[in-house]
């Protein structure tokens, strides 16, 4: 049984753990906490790939009052040398007496660690708040466990279900602050994804946007910079315009094309990769194991309805991020999704709300499917 104390502290490397949002791609988010009994001694979080891990960090703070201490940490200690050393060997090193994990790291296959650790005479027990360190990394766990990243389709519409005119024209369906809010949400993707279509008609630049409504720094100290998401364009034939401002360099650009497409002085900028097709379109299954190999966790789209209905009748869909704005925009209006239609009732796609508030005028809604797609 887990204590007061041990369900308290490791509450507290949970929101340290949240301070790598936006900064440790591809890397878990991951936060540590030493105590001697209730008394922390030193805590740290893993702050961005590369650098040292939460443990590192903790124990540095600790020093010798780790020896005889808990461990709390939110993921499994590594027991690899990756490009830091393994954190199961500076946890022995320190004297550590236990170690309470939240949840497993599928990642490590078998490492070594923890069979380290209880070698070392250290007391290790796991499972503490494990749901709250998956969801923290849930697009970690689907990486590594599915091949995939999680999916999340950002929409903003009328109340009446409509996400543009006839026309195309989109700006603005939702107030600044959702607009702000959505930074947030890129802020803590690993890509972000569109389609041709959304590319040449809002030209948009899908990077990241600082301003005065908008605290990208929400995810840690403001020393530590977001990782800039990639930015992700399924375009078939190679048609978009060479003055798209996707192609202006600002930030990591990968075009996902046909073989048969042959990319030319546009794409001096970006980089370019080949996708099989599936009838006329990408196939978009091959499009999430490319980017899950490329260390993609968290993948949000911005894009059409024909391109955000397919990814949801194959069931790639995770979560929707919905923008509702106050506002209808009537029956001509473009949808909020393009779905074939149903023959039944019983065949409706259900969700579940996880989250829900109000973002200025705006209700923001944070929805996933019910059933197990």
């Amino acid at each position: 049984m887990f204590s007061a104390t041990d369900h308290a502290l490791m509450a507290r490397a949970l929101r340290l753990a949240e301070k790598g949002l936006a900064t440790t791609q591809p890397n878990p988010r991951v936060g540590c906490v030493i105590a001697q009994g209730d008394d922390v001694v030193g805590e740290g979080w893993h702050q961005r790939a590369g650098g040292p891990h939460a443990e590192i960090f903790a124990l540095s703070a600790a020093g010798a009052r780790a020896r005889g201490a808990t461990a709390y940490v939110t993921l499994e200690p590594c027991g690899r040398h990756g490009r830091t050393p393994p954190c199961a060997d500076a946890l022995i090193a320190a004297g550590i007496a236990r170690v309470v994990i939240a949840s497993e790291d599928p990642f490590q296959q078998g490492g070594g660690a923890l069979d380290r650790l209880r070698a070392a005479g250290i007391a290790i027990e796991t499972g503490l708040m494990r749901e709250l360190a998956r969801e923290l990394n849930r697009g970690f766990f689907s990486r590594v466990e599915r091949g995939r990243p999680w999916v999340r389709i950002k929409l903003a519409s009328s109340l009446d279900g409509r996400t543009a005119l006839a026309s195309g024209a989109s700006k603005w369906i939702t107030g600044e602050a959702a607009r702000a809010d959505v930074q947030r949400w890129r802020a803590r993707s690993s890509a972000i994804l569109t389609g041709s279509g959304t590319a040449r008609m809002d030209d948009p630049r899908l990077t990241l946007r600082r301003g005065e409504d908008t605290d990208l720094d929400y995810a840690g100290s403001s020393e530590f910079e977001s990782v800039p998401p990639l930015r992700v364009v399924l375009d078939t034939h190679l048609g978009l315009p060479a003055g798209a401002r996707l192609f202006d360099g600002t930030a990591p650009t990968l075009i996902l094309h046909a073989v048969a497409a042959r990319p030319d002085a546009r794409h001096a900028n970006v980089e370019t990769a080949t996708v099989e097709m599936r009838g006329d379109r990408l196939e978009l299954e091959a499009v999430m194991t490319l980017l899950a190999t490329r260390g993609v966790n968290e993948l949000q789209v911005e894009a059409g309805p024909v391109l955000c209905g397919a990814l949801f009748e194959q069931g790639f869909v995770d979560e929707m991020l919905l923008y509702m704005a106050p506002t209808l925009l009537g029956d001509r209006a473009m949808p909020l999704l393009t779905l074939p239609p149903l023959e039944a009732m019983a065949d409706r796609s259900q969700f579940r709300v996880v989250d829900r508030r109000e973002i200025g005028v705006d209700t923001r809604l944070l929805l996933r499917p019910v059933s197990d797609r």
